[in-house]
């Protein structure tokens, strides 16, 4: 199948603002591209590209005074098949790779000090491995009530937990966080989710969820949705949001327009 994917961002800005970009999608993609994923900028500025330490693809520029607008619209081709399911086994942390190490850690988004008791209290009692994290998605799904209105940038796992009320990213966190408690190894992920397959659900944005080292391998799960998804297109994963963000300004800026486009094309 392909998917249709894109977005139009402006930004205002009151002075010459650094800004750092993350809205190509992961460089393993890019054979799938049918059209090229060429970023816009008007009015055009001077960029620079670099992968950071995760390998995610980012953008540096300085935007001017004013408004600067960022667009791109391309087509990917995706296999259309649902999210895999793999009863994989869960690994003694003593067995995983060193580079793992890092997804076992509290973040700033997920503290894993103060939802480790919790963790081991609900989940050590389930199978290790795929069990545990189906247990542990279901969880953060209930105890979640998702409202747009109400996100916010700077909630945690935590708040998210104690608040009972976030928006997809914050079930992503929630999630990870317990993973971790666990000692399994999770990353946060984000990217293009279109509504293909189901019921349309709203204004598109981009959608976040994430992936759990199992049976040797990352695996995809989705704490917002608990659903099997068509098209997932990875834009960029790491520890939490803060390795993630779309955009990070060196300066003030106002978000004067945010449109994401992802659907089934052909």
């Amino acid at each position: 199948m392909h998917i249709r994917a894109g977005y139009d961002i402006v930004y205002d800005c009151p002075n010459p603002t650094p800004m750092m970009l993350m809205l190509s999608i992961r460089p393993e993609r890019f054979g799938d591209l049918v059209t090229p994923q060429v970023m816009g900028f008007d009015p055009p500025v001077p960029t620079t590209e670099y992968l950071d330490d995760f390998g995610n693809l980012c953008v540096r520029l300085v935007a001017p005074v004013g408004p600067i607008r960022f667009t791109a619209d391309f087509v990917i081709a995706d296999s259309g098949e649902l999210d895999p399911v793999v009863e994989a086994v869960q690994h003694p942390v003593e067995e995983l790779p060193s580079e793992l190490l890092i997804f076992l850690l509290g973040s700033r988004y997920c503290e894993t000090d103060l939802l480790s008791y919790e963790a081991w209290r609900l989940f050590g009692g389930i199978e290790p491995g795929w069990k545990r994290v189906r247990a542990i998605v279901e969880y953060a799904h209930e105890r979640i009530t998702f409202s747009y209105p109400d996100a916010r940038p700077t909630r945690t796992a935590w708040q998210a937990w104690s608040e009972g009320i976030g928006v997809c990213r914050d079930y992503a966190h929630l999630a990870v966080t317990l993973c971790r408690c666990m000692n399994i190894p999770a990353r946060y992920c984000t990217g293009y989710l279109g509504d293909i397959g189901v019921p349309v659900d709203g204004a598109m944005d981009f959608s976040a969820w994430f992936e759990v080292w199992l049976g040797g391998a990352w695996r995809t799960f989705d704490a917002r949705h608990n659903a099997r998804r068509i098209g997932r297109i990875l834009m960029a994963h790491g520890r939490d949001a803060t390795d993630t963000a779309i955009s990070t300004s060196f300066g003030p800026t106002r978000l004067d327009r945010f449109e994401v486009t992802c659907e089934e094309v052909g």
